[in-house]
């Protein structure tokens, strides 16, 4: 199956050279040591020119695998609560990018709460904002592409394990991508001070800490499931260090204060 690309000329540039020139922008800052085992990561979703910089910074800053789990927000609300894509081909204005058949169906059988399902991916953006930077940095990548679409806290746990299992089991690694925004549509201020109290414990590598700070505080972050997965994951295969590379909001581009979005790109290893 090929799930075309939906949102080229709207969150990224539609023509390949522009999108590789804007790329290699967000690329190109300097590292003074990459990540060299990097087990997972939070990446922002909202468009380029608002949060590429973040999502650049962070990729750019770990040694990359060919091999990579992406779990998303499900922002339309179609499809399961756990939606993924098990076979075909994801369009972008590089290319096609290939899901890893085998790792969706080893993932699959130990996690019974995923449910093949095209439709939660169809029109998500979260995802497909990611493809391209991976696609730039590791041309033979693979991917599995999960669309979380519950909040219940034991189902983002057993993901979470079933992803560690999974990978554990495997001569070749993967990366966990969780695919997040932070706070939205409040006054800068007040944005910056509710986002440090999830990446305080994001920092903290607590993923119930994570859920409940999220919930207790009203954050709205928007990949707050699939990165409560992702630590989990992380956490079980051995993570013992989380880093900030990067903070924003979307008034850095903007210079509207007064409602913003927050963007924080953070690595665990």
């Amino acid at each position: 199956m090929l799930r075309r690309a939906a949102w080229a000329g709207q969150f990224y540039p539609q023509h390949a050279a522009a999108l590789r020139r804007e790329l290699e922008g967000f690329l190109s800052g300097e590292v003074a040591e990459k990540i060299g085992a990097p087990l997972g990561c939070v990446v922002p979703h909202a468009g380029y020119m608002y949060s590429g910089a973040i999502a650049g910074a962070v990729y750019a800053s770990m040694e990359l695998p060919r091999k990579f789990i992406l779990l998303c927000p499900n922002h339309t609300g179609r499809g399961e609560p756990l939606s993924i894509m098990s076979e075909g081909e994801w369009e972008t204005p590089l290319g096609l990018a290939r899901i890893d058949s085998g790792l969706a169906g080893e993932l699959k059988k130990r996690c019974r709460l995923l449910s093949e399902d095209f439709q939660a991916h169809r029109h998500e953006h979260s995802l497909e904002v990611q493809i391209p930077f991976l696609q730039t940095l590791e041309p033979q990548m693979q991917f599995v592409p999960i669309a979380v679409g519950t909040a219940a806290f034991d189902a983002l746990e057993s993901l979470g394990r079933a992803i560690a299992e999974t990978i554990r089991g495997r001569a070749e690694k993967a990366l966990v991508v969780a695919s997040s925004d932070m706070n939205h549509y409040e006054s800068d201020e007040r944005t910056r001070l509710k986002d440090r109290q999830a990446i305080d414990q994001l920092l903290a590598l607590d993923p119930r800490g994570l859920y409940d700070t999220v919930r207790r505080e009203g954050i709205s972050m928007c990949g707050y499931c699939p990165t409560t997965a992702m630590l989990t994951a992380a956490l079980r295969l051995g993570a013992r260090h989380a880093e900030l590379v990067r903070y924003g909001t979307s008034a850095d581009a903007s210079g509207d204060r007064a409602r913003v979005v927050g963007y924080a790109g953070l690595i665990v290893w």
